[in-house]
């Protein structure tokens, strides 16, 4: 394989021209594993710590470090709020996990979370000019099981190190109540990225969706496969912004929630799930088939496919059906055989498809948002706000049914949203300080420009060098193997 594309810009184009469609879904989602696997290895992960001011010459250790330093610290002891200019932690997030949910994979043991955090920070830093540290956490008691109150304890214990926290791969019901009470206890934002991000960035191609099959939001079935932390936020989230709860079936890995339901019910960890077993679902249907008759929308964050959503129920579904496919690192179903049973339009929450609703939309821009204005929280208004801002910065340079959201590579959509989030909160009195919109987005859009910069410069220097073409060459010949067994 010769004259390989480092940038990978077209995947199909590594792989025989007479794969099959379903071939060559499969064959990329082994492919970005197997390549994930070979890079990180090679690079022995993707963060580092670099520092952002100068040596120059012996005094600056002195200024740096003691005895020079202890300035700031008797600052900062007269007022905390000091820490936030005399310290990196206006700009640092801790990427926090007990890594029992990562991804499709379930459990993957505390460690095992890592190279997802990493890749969190990783995002943050190029996409929103934030800095980020992952921190991987033993949440288990003495039984072996998981406590989300040592998950708690913890956070509350690090505040005072960071500007904000992001939650990460966390199992529910533990989720819920980690999130909540953090977010009422803490001082500094506090958010689930899994819940309330992918939340975000759903609506906002749930927003443009809506826009181009003509209907209104407050007047569409819905119908929500899986009801974990993710779904069960973007449920809540959608009724906020104006679904018609009345108008929703949601459905968990036992069936429909309604106020039937008495199994959750019972169960007061899923506290959250039975708010929306009180609004959603009057009717009390149980069949999925039931529920997809005349739906507008199909919402999944299920369990990894590609065949959890059936041809069969889109068939059922109203005139120009929307479906999002989101589990991943596989969608419940390829977008092809969404689009051969009907599906209008199809987003999954990966980027190698047309449509990604995926949290790294949202993430970058809300935080810092939220960084800019120190904000003590990040409220449901500021997700919606986010989602609105995509969506409206989308929508500026032209929508259509296979790129209904603005995408990673659009470097100007993380200030935009960035400011409007830092709007949203200073509105909401959640903000330490205040700024007009325009401040909010040059100080976003100049860091950002600055970690790209950086990057690229350090690449360009090949003080980070480019990935061996080798590296692609192993991982194509392995998945042409796989594909072929």
């Amino acid at each position: 394989m010769k004259n390989i594309d480092l940038t990978l810009k077209n995947l199909a184009d590594l792989f025989p021209a007479d794969f099959t469609q379903e071939q060559l879904a499969k064959a990329k989602t082994i492919f970005l594993k197997r390549l994930a696997y070979n890079a990180h290895k090679h690079y022995n992960g993707k963060m580092q710590t670099v520092p952002k001011a100068p040596v120059l010459g012996f005094n600056w250790f002195n200024v740096w470090y003691t005895p020079g330093v202890s300035k700031v610290s008797t600052e900062i002891r007269e007022n905390n709020d000091i820490s936030y200019d005399l310290t990196n932690r206006s700009n640092l997030v801790a990427v926090v996990s007990d890594s029992t949910r990562v991804l499709g994979d379930g459990d993957c043991t505390p460690p095992g979370g890592l190279g997802v955090m990493e890749g969190k920070a990783f995002l943050m830093k190029y996409l929103g000019g934030v800095d980020g540290v992952a921190l991987c956490i033993d949440s288990r008691n003495a039984q072996g099981k998981n406590d989300p109150d040592k998950m708690i304890d913890f956070v509350k214990m690090c505040q005072h190190s960071f500007g904000a926290v992001n939650l990460e791969d966390i199992s529910q019901p533990n989720c819920y109540k980690v999130l909540d009470v953090l977010r009422e206890e803490c001082d500094i934002p506090v958010w689930h990225d899994d819940a309330q991000g992918t939340a975000s960035v759903t609506l906002a191609g749930l927003i443009n969706a809506l826009k181009l099959v003509n209907k209104k939001m407050e007047e569409v079935k819905i119908v929500f496969y899986g009801a974990g932390a993710a779904n069960s936020s973007i449920a809540r989230i959608c009724f906020a912004a104006g679904v018609d709860p009345k108008k929703a079936v949601i459905f968990d890995s036992k069936g429909a929630l309604s106020i039937k339901r008495n199994d959750v019910k019972e169960d007061k960890r899923f506290y959250r799930k039975w708010e929306l077993c009180q609004v959603s679902n009057p009717q009390c249907i149980e069949n999925i088939e039931e529920a997809m008759k005349g739906a507008d929308v199909l919402i999944a964050v299920s369990k990894p496919g590609p065949e959890e959503v059936k041809q069969s129920w889109i068939k059922l579904m109203a005139e120009k059906p929307i479906v999002f496919a989101c589990s991943n690192p596989v969608p419940e179903i390829y977008p092809y055989a969404a689009k051969e049973a009907g599906a209008y339009i199809v987003a999954t929450g990966r980027g190698d498809f047309p449509n990604q609703v995926n949290n790294s939309m949202g993430f970058p821009g809300i935080l810092k948002g939220a960084l800019l204005v120190r904000a003590r929280k990040i409220t449901d208004d500021m997700a919606i706000a986010a989602a609105k801002s995509l969506a409206n910065f989308a929508e500026k340079r032209g929508i259509n049914p296979d790129n209904i959201t603005a995408t990673m590579d659009e470097a100007g959509v993380f200030a935009y949203e960035a400011a409007d989030v830092a709007m949203q909160a200073q509105a909401d009195g959640v903000a330490r300080i205040n700024m007009t919109w325009q401040e909010a987005y040059d100080k976003a859009e100049a860091d950002i420009q600055h970690a790209r910069n950086m990057i690229h410069a350090l690449t360009e220097q090949e003080f980070i060098g480019k990935p061996p073409a080798e590296l692609i060459e192993e991982a194509v010949e392995y998945t042409v193997k796989e594909i072929l067994k």
